[in-house]
């Protein structure tokens, strides 16, 4: 007990008392911050990792009675000769051999051909058999489950297919039809033009009229790297993958079934994937056992931020 004299007046208080006051006041809890980062995208090439063929192999290039083979070696020839993208290639070429047969394909009908593109065993069924995992799981409250394609066919085929109404949004690449006699690359996407779109997801800019070039933090970022999964099939998906795993993401390589896996094993042991398997997309095949793995590893490490965001 302490006593102070102030205007001829004793006053006392206990110290100790003041003291535990303050400790109080300095220990109160602080208000819990609340963990948003629960979305875990599912990104996919298309050609070769969710179909066996390229997509204009269905119905385009029969439509026009050019052989697939024939079609691919004359797309490499000229776009070596002209130093120009292959891939702005084949979409020249495309409708230049329409024209030369007299046909003339619109995207009405592009769309149409998207019915007879087929997909792996399984394709169909996995999208909800994936969402069905996560939300079965302990640690899956508040997740959101997220399916994206990035690929360089043809948005106009992909949408005619049976499993576009699965994604969240689809970046491939695309024509004008309107404004030119024939039909003019809108959008083509590379092989190293698929990491902006990788960006697009991690930083939610989704619409490609809005630049992504803007620094943004990484906690302002609604998708982490580290909540991404990327499925490919060979090199044209190494700088996609490469992303990923650097940034702490994940990546999936995946073969024909029953067919060589050399590809895969290659880019397994350069570090550019974390498992690889057949593309059987069937419930309990390995490539969906693998995907659980991968999703109970973000499953945890999101519980894990979620606990320590409590925290304050």
């Amino acid at each position: 007990m302490v006593e102070r004299v102030s205007g001829g007046r004793a006053k006392s208080f206990d110290t100790d008392a003041g003291e535990a006051r303050s400790v109080r006041r300095a220990s109160a809890p602080k208000a819990k911050s609340k963990f948003t980062k629960k979305t875990i995208a599912l990104v996919y090439d298309f050609d070769g990792t969710l179909s066996p063929k390229p997509m204009q192999e269905y119905a385009f290039l029969p439509k026009i009675g050019v052989k697939a083979e024939d079609f691919w070696a004359e797309c490499t020839r000229v776009a070596k000769a002209e130093r120009a993208d292959p891939l702005i290639t084949y979409m020249h070429l495309m409708y230049k051999k329409a024209k030369e047969k007299g046909l003339r394909i619109d995207r009405k009908e592009l769309v149409a051909q998207g019915r007879h593109v087929e997909l792996y065993q399984g394709v169909e069924a996995w999208f909800g058999e994936i969402e069905g995992y996560v939300k079965a799981q302990r640690d899956s409250k508040g997740v959101t489950i997220k399916h994206y394609l990035v690929s360089s066919g043809l948005t106009e085929i992909i949408e005619g297919t049976k499993i576009y109404k699965n994604f969240a949004n689809v970046f491939a690449s695309e024509y004008w039809f309107d404004a030119y006699d024939l039909p003019f690359p809108k959008r083509v996407i590379t092989d190293t033009g698929k990491t902006q779109y990788m960006f697009r997801i991690n930083k939610g800019i989704e619409d490609l009229g809005e630049s992504i070039n803007s620094h943004m933090p990484e906690d302002a970022r609604p998708i982490p790297f580290s909540n991404m999964i990327y499925f490919g099939d060979g090199d044209t998906d190494v700088p996609s993958m490469a992303l990923l795993k650097k940034n702490g993401g994940h990546a999936i390589a995946v073969h024909t079934p029953k067919a060589s896996a050399d590809k895969c094993i290659g880019l397994f042991n350069a570090g550019r994937c974390d498992f690889y398997a057949p593309a059987d997309y069937r419930k309990g095949s390995d490539l969906f056992k693998r995907t659980c793995l991968l999703l109970d590893r973000m499953l945890a490490d999101i519980r894990v931020e979620e606990e320590r965001a409590g925290l304050g």
